[in-house]
């Protein structure tokens, strides 16, 4: 999909969406990893373990009920007992092995997470075995956050006990919208009534910190059902709201469909229509008392709630990320591993690490990382990147920011940048520009 500022600045044509990806996740793009660097992550493992880099624990669940039709993370659907089982011992002779080497022996968790998939897909036994065996691997005491993603409909009074109770302290509820053929059109498995009971639940249980997604163009979308789902969210009240604009990865089954039926543009809402529902999100919700913190996020509580595991990897921490596709960093060396499962157990099972490709990272890029990832918060102070990197933004990405300010999307001044509504709704767009010259081209998620 073209991303560049010429074609789509906003007194062009708005742009239908199309198949692919714009959203920055990480930098360099995943699609600048390589096999030929994995010998790196073993090189940093043997380093002694740093005494000023917070450590982060992932550990990805790739199960779920079904697949919904805009996914492009690793999930299966079809897996019984056993092979979960087999999973779980996997992953941990995985983390076993990290944990035994000098740069992540002894060290203690700032902040855990569980994504997926679906990690609410698994029992309340496995559930509390997988916890149980990590804590012994890595410490969890007096971590800053344990966040954990899950599915409304796999949730039930005794799920969301078992939850609570291995130490999760951020749950993340995958409401997506209210409607519910809106819900099973878009393959979802569960439906708008469970959102409550779940939500309900989980409330009286005590979570520091529940969040809702909700996401803006999904297939049979309109103004009115976006309208509806924001009044719900409100009245829910959660501690934050998550709100992404719909995207069509390449190996998402609507890509495969579009594919099939020789069609370019897909059956979800146009770049601006979404921009303009996650606006008036945006606006409604600071009309309830929620704070903007980003260019996807409200929050109702700015002081109390934050998200730790975000902020600390935008920021250069450690992340030891076990399970198969997962994305991890260490020592500056950004790695995946294996990104199915077969692979993945068959080099477990060979006492390796199941790496698949990784990046060595220069300071450059590392600054970069950052800069472009935290403007994403909507702000950014020069000063801290200078202290921090010995790089001033305002040399090196003065063509950059000068187009920013010039097109309305940000302002500028001596001390640093802020995005302006417009800039902020599309800042993922606009990131590119600030990448690197040799990550330009062919930069894709996957």
């Amino acid at each position: 999909m073209d991303t560049t500022l010429e074609k789509t600045a906003p007194d062009k044509k708005v742009e239908k969406t199309e198949a692919g990806n714009y959203f920055v996740s990480n930098y360099p793009p995943f699609s600048f990893w390589k096999p030929d660097q994995v010998p790196v992550v073993e090189e940093v493992l043997q380093r002694p373990a740093p005494a000023n880099i917070p450590l982060g624990v992932y550990f990805h669940i790739p199960f779920c009920r079904k697949r919904c039709h805009f996914c492009y993370f690793k999930v299966y659907t079809d897996k019984n007992a056993n092979e979960i089982r087999a999973y779980i011992d996997a992953g941990m002779r995985e983390m076993e092995h990290f944990a035994r080497q000098p740069y992540i022996a002894g060290r203690k968790a700032n902040f855990v997470y569980f994504g997926g998939g679906t990690p609410s897909y698994l029992s309340v036994p496995q559930l509390k075995d997988l916890t149980n065996r990590m804590k012994d691997l890595v410490s969890w005491e007096g971590a800053a956050e344990v966040a954990f993603e899950a599915e409304p409909g796999t949730l039930n009074e005794v799920k969301l006990t078992g939850i609570r109770e291995v130490g999760v302290t951020r749950l993340s509820l995958g409401v997506e919208n209210f409607d519910d053929h809106i819900l099973e059109t878009n393959g979802r498995a569960h439906r708008s009534g469970e959102v409550g009971k779940a939500y309900n639940f989980a409330r009286s249980l005590g979570f520091e910190h529940i969040n809702i997604d909700l996401i803006a163009g999904m297939m049979n979308e309109t103004w009115d059902n976006w309208k509806v789902c924001v009044t719900k969210a409100i009245e829910m009240q959660p501690d934050a709201v998550t709100i992404y604009q719909m995207e069509i990865p390449f190996n998402t089954t609507i890509y495969k469909q579009m594919k099939d039926e020789g069609k370019v543009t897909a059956p979800v809402a146009d770049w601006q229509t979404k921009r303009d529902w996650v606006s008036y999100a945006f606006d409604e919700f600071e009309k309830a008392g929620y704070t903007v913190t980003s260019a996807y996020t409200v929050v109702k509580d700015p002081d109390r709630i934050k998200f730790v595991y975000r902020d600390a990897l935008w920021e250069g921490a450690d992340l030891l990320s076990n399970g198969v596709a997962s994305f991890g960093h260490l020592g500056g060396v950004h790695y995946q591993n294996q990104a199915d499962v077969g692979p993945y157990m068959q080099a477990v099972d060979a006492g390796q690490l199941p790496i698949f490709r990784a990046y060595q990272t220069t300071a450059e890029d590392r600054f970069v990382r950052e800069f472009i990832l935290k403007l994403k918060l909507g702000h950014s102070e020069f000063d801290y990147y200078v202290k921090k990197f010995g790089e001033d933004p305002r040399k090196h990405f003065g063509p950059q920011l000068d187009y920013l300010a010039k097109e309305g999307f940000a302002t500028l001044n001596a001390a640093g940048i802020t995005l302006t509504r417009d800039g902020l709704l599309q800042v993922d767009r606009l990131l590119h520009e600030f990448f690197l010259p040799q990550h330009r081209q062919y930069a894709r998620y996957t």
